[in-house]
């Protein structure tokens, strides 16, 4: 029988502190979200393994560092609301919700989408809402978003995105075409709307997808 408490301990030790996953309320998230609970049933044994694991539709949920790290470059504080784009199983928006006041987050595939809520609620996490639909064009209802973080490569960061943003808000997303070459990257909004970019690591995403209502 998996200690499922002892291996998330684990996984934050070896894996995020033995890095440089510095920010102690990330690292908190992480310890406090259940991950066994957001991957593919039978595959619970895997779910702290350091890599990212297939959830259906050519999806996965990625490796628990690449969470982390995103969540990091976007610090959110415990009255933001965050837009996150690519819910996949849920994971990566439950563990910015143990963080931030609430999570609104964008998925354009339906079985996913069902995936992801069924995910949620079996975790107990009520302060993420989902959307079925494009990611591309982010979520204006909600907006304007204190911070975006994107699961999915983009050659250009769309401008709807962008447009998004409150001032000094940032967004993190992998840029790149492709498989190889992309870097996880992170824009931050200034009061005149212009953009300061910090290159975050090198990362391998799938691409980003529009045409979902």
């Amino acid at each position: 029988m998996i200690n499922f408490d002892v291996e998330r301990e684990k996984m934050v030790r070896r894996q995020l502190k033995g890095r440089d996953i510095t920010n102690q309320k990330v690292l908190n998230a992480m310890q406090a979200v259940p991950r066994e609970k957001f991957v593919k049933d039978g595959m619970e044994d895997r779910a702290y393994h350091d890599s990212a694991l297939p959830i259906g539709a050519d999806q996965t949920i990625s490796q628990p560092y690449v969470v982390a790290l995103t969540i990091q470059a976007l610090d959110p504080g415990e009255e933001d609301v965050i837009l996150d784009i690519g819910t996949g199983s849920g994971y990566a928006a439950a563990v910015a919700a143990e963080i931030a006041n609430s999570v609104m987050s964008v998925e354009r595939i339906e079985s996913l989408y069902n995936f992801a809520k069924s995910n949620l609620e079996e975790a107990g996490i009520t302060n993420v809402q989902l959307r079925h639909g494009d990611g591309s064009r982010g979520w204006p209802e909600h907006a304007p978003y204190d911070g975006i973080m994107v699961a999915a490569a983009s050659s250009d960061v769309p401008e709807s995105l962008k447009d998004q943003l409150k001032e000094n808000g940032k967004l993190v997303i992998p840029v790149g075409s492709g498989l190889m070459g992309q870097q996880l990257r992170r824009y931050t909004k200034h009061e005149d709307g212009s953009f300061t970019q910090d290159n975050i690591a090198g990362v391998r995403f799938v691409p980003l997808v529009s045409g979902k209502d």
